[in-house]
């Protein structure tokens, strides 16, 4: 018995200081290389999020005019993915629950609302976010982000 204990003893011993300081030293080594990279990137995943939202907005606004034969107009906005519109034409076969999963319209990730259009200038409709200083044009993280643009 006390030759099985002597064996066990070696392998039930667990980590060392030491060991537990090279982990701790080669995580700090990784962090150090990979926080940088990444918090230098939360605008550039905003706008990420922004085109894939405008992508999401079209599909519901293509399967609202697959169920009704018309585009919402621009009165009646990206409201009328989430309920049924009652000013402007009114859908007739109008999707129980709405075409947004979510039910409601998301706001783009600076806070601020989608602006839609329609008939737009682009084609049938156009779905814009007017990025991080939520107003028309701008330049690099101010620059909007239109679907048109979108591919």
């Amino acid at each position: 018995m006390d030759d099985s204990r002597h064996r066990m003893g070696w392998n039930a011993r667990g980590f060392t200081l030491i060991e537990i300081m090279v982990v701790i030293v080669i995580l700090g080594i990784l962090a150090g290389l990979i926080v940088p990279r990444i918090m230098g990137r939360p605008e550039e995943a905003k706008r990420t999020k922004a085109r894939m939202q405008i992508e999401s907005l079209e599909t519901a606004i293509k399967l609202f005019k697959l169920d009704n034969g018309f585009y919402p107009t621009t009165e009646q906005g990206l409201q009328s993915l989430v309920e049924q519109p009652e000013t402007g034409r009114i859908p007739k076969r109008y999707k129980k629950g709405g075409y947004l999963e979510k039910g409601t319209v998301p706001k783009d990730p600076w806070g601020n609302d989608f602006v839609y259009i329609s008939p737009g200038t682009r084609g049938d409709y156009e779905v814009i976010s007017y990025g991080a200083d939520g107003t028309a044009g701008g330049e690099g993280t101010d620059k909007d982000i239109n679907s048109w643009e979108i591919e």
